[in-house]
């Protein structure tokens, strides 16, 4: 038997709080999505002026970070023409994210879920997303 830690409601808020802050402070309003460990959803968020077709590309950055348990910058780096995953991005119906601003939440070592975050640039994304971790993680500490 497994005992799985994952985010709850709560939680969710919190990062989805902690993004918000970040995302008004440059000035990007963006969409933040939460998944649970497994890449199911908890929350999500389109902040006023987030592009609507940011909403889908959110929850997929979040999805990927928290079920592959990798950022999806990373996986951009590994599935270039040559590399080891190149086609991936193709892979669980295009679901799979490359781009910037998923990020996998971790607490004590364990993937416990994930942050998705887009409509700025990837660098903004990834940005708005670490800030998200960041604030969450100093309420669970």
């Amino acid at each position: 038997m497994l005992t799985i830690k994952r985010l709850d409601i709560n939680d969710a808020r919190a990062l989805i709080a902690g993004a918000r802050v970040r995302a008004d402070e440059i000035g990007v309003p963006m969409c933040i999505a939460i998944t649970d460990e497994g890449g199911n959803l908890i929350a999500f968020e389109r902040m006023d002026g987030g592009k609507v077709t940011s909403s889908t590309i959110a929850i997929d950055k979040s999805f990927t970070a928290s079920a592959a348990k990798k950022a999806t910058h990373e996986y951009g780096a590994s599935s270039q023409p040559g590399a080891p995953a190149y086609g991936i991005s193709a892979a669980i119906g295009g679901r799979l994210m490359v781009v910037g601003g998923g990020l996998p939440v971790i607490v004590d070592g364990e993937v416990v879920g994930g942050i998705g975050v887009s409509s700025g640039t990837p660098g903004q994304d990834q940005d708005v997303a670490q800030a998200g971790i960041d604030a969450f993680l100093k309420q669970v500490s």
